[in-house]
């Protein structure tokens, strides 16, 4: 089953967008899904307007992987996700699969947004704004002094410039890759009501 977009939900075709994969993988398939994982990743970057992936991987013993592909616009992604070489692909991997292709498209930081449950709603943008501020707030007064000892002890790293750009890499990283997914997760019955 592929459900690009959820219900009522727009993407811009100007913006940049996440094409985002679940697939539950079967008990003893996973060398065998690996393996695909690599021939679909190298196929999809030749793709126009591919700009990288990143993939999830299952914790131990968890079997559900997410793969999150993101190209320059709605279009290009659309075009990945209708394209004869995915197809072909995931039919080579579906025997593995439990629950089938789950596909969605989300624009910007939607993607962090997206409900779990389906028949669920997406937030509100003011929750959406409220959380997204309330991470990034506090990282903003944390990251910047705890940086400093590289700074001034890397010259280069601490002309104007350089160290805002390692100040905000730091703070997006840490918010992409380590507090929004949980934090999300913890506000989930708030967000989503």
């Amino acid at each position: 089953m592929i459900a690009y977009t959820p219900p009522g939900f727009h993407v811009s075709p100007c913006d940049q967008v996440s094409f985002v994969v679940r697939h539950r993988v079967r008990e003893g398939c996973s060398t065998e899904y690996e393996d695909w994982l690599r021939r679909i990743m190298e196929r999809a970057a030749g793709f126009p307007g591919h700009l990288g992936v990143q993939v999830a991987r299952p914790p131990e013993g968890g079997r559900e992987y997410v793969i999150v592909v993101r190209f320059a616009s709605e279009r290009e992604a659309r075009r990945w996700g209708d394209s004869t070489d995915r197809r072909d692909l995931v039919d080579i991997v579906r025997g593995c699969l439990e629950g089938g292709d789950a596909v969605e498209i989300h624009s910007g930081i939607d993607f962090w947004f997206t409900p779990e449950a389906p028949g669920q709603h997406h937030p509100v943008r003011w929750k959406q704004w409220l959380v997204t501020t309330s991470v990034i707030w506090p990282l903003t007064l944390v990251v910047p002094p705890v940086l400093e000892p590289l700074f001034r002890s890397l010259p280069l790293a601490g002309q104007w410039g350089v160290s805002h750009g390692i100040v905000a890499a730091t703070i997006v990283a840490l918010v992409i890759y380590l507090i929004m997914p949980p934090y999300v997760k913890f506000l989930a019955g708030w967000l989503f009501r």
